[in-house]
């Protein structure tokens, strides 16, 4: 399988409007809609403002797929973001990371001109 998820159901790409899922990401969204019951689940991000950088991340379960929404699927693996949200997303990866501070998700977003100590929050 390629390291760059492939956009299915999606509105049109152009350049770098692409969201990447990394294998530990989708195994992660996997294992927790599983524990959810729910197969038709898929992980939702989404950018909104506010945190202490400008921006957030927002994480969350959806089973529906709006109008304006772009779906990339990893080994199955679906993660939809709102149009708004890939513009500030385009071209960053979703990992999933263990290690011995803890575990969480995190987005590598080459859009992100600063970040906060958390992770959850950026400027643009």
């Amino acid at each position: 399988m390629p390291d760059t998820a492939i956009p299915v159901e999606t509105a049109p790409q152009t350049g770098d409007r692409v969201l990447t899922v990394s294998e530990s990401a989708a195994k992660r969204v996997a294992f927790l809609i599983a524990n959810e019951g729910n197969p038709a689940l898929m992980l939702r991000l989404t950018v909104s403002g506010g945190g202490c950088s400008g921006f957030q991340y927002g994480f969350g379960f959806d089973d529906a797929v709006n109008e304006d929404d772009v779906v990339f699927e990893k080994n199955g693996t679906k993660v939809v973001t709102d149009d708004a949200s890939l513009d500030l997303l385009a071209g960053a990866t979703l990992d999933y990371v263990e290690d011995l501070m803890g575990a969480a998700f995190q987005i590598k977003n080459p859009n992100a001109t600063a970040s906060c100590g958390c992770g959850n929050s950026f400027a643009a």
